[in-house]
C-alpha cells in the first residue's frame, strides 16, 4: 500500500539561463520539485509558504499530480525568487541574486491532518526550522534530510541534532568532507554513519550517486541525456522520485533502496531536459519504468 510523504521546502520563482535559453518566473523551490517528481509514484503533502504573486495554476498544477497544498500558506507579499546563470559546463552557475521574501519569515506549521504522515523529506532549510517540524511529527516510520554547505558551516551544533533524528542522509561529496573533515569517500562515509543516519546517499551530479549503510555500498551511475536543458531542482527532483518508490514499498532495506535511488537517477535525469518542472507534468509510469530499465542494463553485466 502506497503511503504519502510530507515534504517541508522552498516554493519559489526561478530565472534561469542556461545555454539553451532563459525563463523568466519558473516555477522552481525544493518542495515543488520534490513534489512533481514523486507524482508518478504516490501523493505528497508540501509545507512551505509563498507570497500572494503566487499563480493559481501553480497550486492546481500542484493538486493535479497528486499534492495536497492545503500545508501551503500564501501571505502578504513576494514569493521567495532565485536567479541564476549557467556556464556551458553546467556543473557551474553563478547566482544574480536571492531574494527571501516571505520565506525570510517562514516558520513551518504542520496542519494536524499531516502530523501522522509516514514519511518526511526535510528540504533544505535551516536546521532550527527543521528541528521544529520533528517535534511536531508523530512518529514518521522514515525520515530522510537534505542540507548544503551553508548549514555546515553557520548552524553545524543544530544540523548535528537533526541528523541524529533522521533515518537518511543526503548530501553531496564536497559537503560530506566539510561535514566530516574526511575527504576520502569511505572515511566520510564511516564518519557520518557515526553521527547517526542508518542510511547516507551522497549526489554526484551528471555521475550518478552511492547509496551506503554501515556494512554495505551501492552506486548508480545517472542516466545520461543528449541534451541537459536546465539543472535547477534536479537533486530535489532526484529525492523526490526516490521516496516517491520508498512509499511504495513493504519494508525499507538495503535492495528496497537502492531500487529507490535509481528510481531517482531517472527523475533527475527527465527534469533536466526542460526548464522548471516542466519535464515532470504528466509523466507516464511507462516512461520512467523504460528509463529505469534501461539504466539498470547499463550496469549489469
Amino acid at each position: 500500500m502506497k503511503k504519502s510523504v510530507l515534504v517541508v521546502g522552498s516554493v519559489a520563482f526561478d530565472d534561469v539561463e542556461t545555454p539553451f535559453g532563459k525563463r523568466q518566473n519558473a516555477l522552481g523551490g525544493s518542495a515543488v520539485y520534490f513534489a512533481m517528481a514523486a507524482a508518478p509514484f504516490t501523493s505528497t503533502r508540501i509545507v512551505g509558504v509563498a507570497g500572494q504573486d503566487y499563480p493559481e495554476n501553480a497550486l492546481s498544477m500542484l493538486k493535479k499530480h497528486g499534492a495536497d497544498v492545503s500545508g501551503l500558506t500564501l501571505v502578504e507579499g513576494k514569493t521567495f525568487r532565485w536567479g541564476g546563470v549557467y556556464h556551458t559546463d553546467m556543473n557551474q552557475r553563478d547566482t544574480l541574486y536571492t531574494h527571501l521574501n516571505v520565506f525570510a519569515d517562514f516558520k513551518p506549521v504542520i496542519p494536524p491532518h499531516f502530523r501522522e504522515t509516514p514519511y518526511l523529506f526535510l528540504g533544505n532549510i535551516q536546521p532550527a526550522l527543521q528541528l521544529d517540524v520533528l517535534s511536531q511529527i508523530k512518529e514518521p516510520e522514515y525520515i530522510a534530510l537534505d542540507t548544503m554547505n551553508l548549514w555546515i558551516n553557520t548552524t553545524r551544533d543544530d544540523l548535528l541534532k537533526v541528523i541524529r533524528k533522521v533515518d537518511l542522509l543526503i548530501i553531496n561529496d564536497s559537503e560530506l568532507a566539510l561535514l566530516t573533515g574526511e575527504n576520502q569517500l569511505l572515511k566520510g562515509l564511516e564518519t557520518a554513519h557515526k553521527m547517526g543516519p542508518k542510511h547516507i546517499i551522497i549526489k554526484k551530479g551528471e555521475h550518478g550517486a552511492f547509496l551506503s549503510n554501515e556494512t554495505e555500498l551501492f552506486y548508480s551511475p545517472a542516466f545520461p541525456v543528449q541534451k541537459a536543458v536546465d539543472p535547477t531542482g534536479a537533486g530535489d527532483s532526484f529525492a523526490g522520485g526516490l521516496m516517491g518508490y520508498l512509499a511504495g514499498c513493504d519494508q525499507i532495506d538495503f535492495t528496497a533502496l537502492k531500487k529507490a535511488l535509481v528510481y531517482g537517477c531517472v527523475m533527475g535525469s527527465l527534469v533536466v531536459e526542460d526548464f522548471s518542472v516542466d519535464g515532470l507534468i504528466g509523466l507516464s509510469k511507462a516512461r520512467i519504468d523504460s528509463r529505469y530499465a534501461a539504466l539498470r542494463n547499463m550496469v549489469t553485466i
